[in-house]
């Protein structure tokens, strides 16, 4: 008895993973072994890198507080050590923002802490 091969699932998922490496350089994206594995390290890489995405705005954050500190005789390290002391609960994001955008409502936080 013959050997039973579904080549219309099999090449069904060929032609899906093919699809999404379009765009892709050279044989990754028509090569299917070589399109395969291009598009399998693209999905570790992408799991990855969700999370230092976070590590990387969490420091951005950091240094454009720190810079908005020095402007007022600060530095980052004493003034969220002030922060935490006067009991205000504001986050990084919301900081690196008013830093950047509200400069004016920055200066308000740091006299309040001062």
């Amino acid at each position: 008895m013959p050997r039973s091969v579904n080549h219309v699932a099999s090449r069904a998922k060929r032609k899906r993973i093919l699809k999404l490496t379009r765009g892709y350089y050279g044989a990754r994206k028509n090569v299917w072994t070589v399109a395969k594995n291009a598009w399998e390290k693209g999905l570790s890489y992408a799991y990855r890198d969700r999370r230092n995405k976070k590590r990387n705005f969490r420091a951005l954050w950091i240094q454009r507080i720190n810079a908005a500190a020095r402007l007022e005789n600060m530095n980052y390290s004493t003034l969220m050590g002030a922060l935490h002391k006067a009991g205000i609960e504001i986050n990084r994001k919301v900081l690196a923002d008013l830093a950047v955008n509200h400069p004016e409502a920055f200066k308000a936080i740091v006299e309040k802490i001062k």
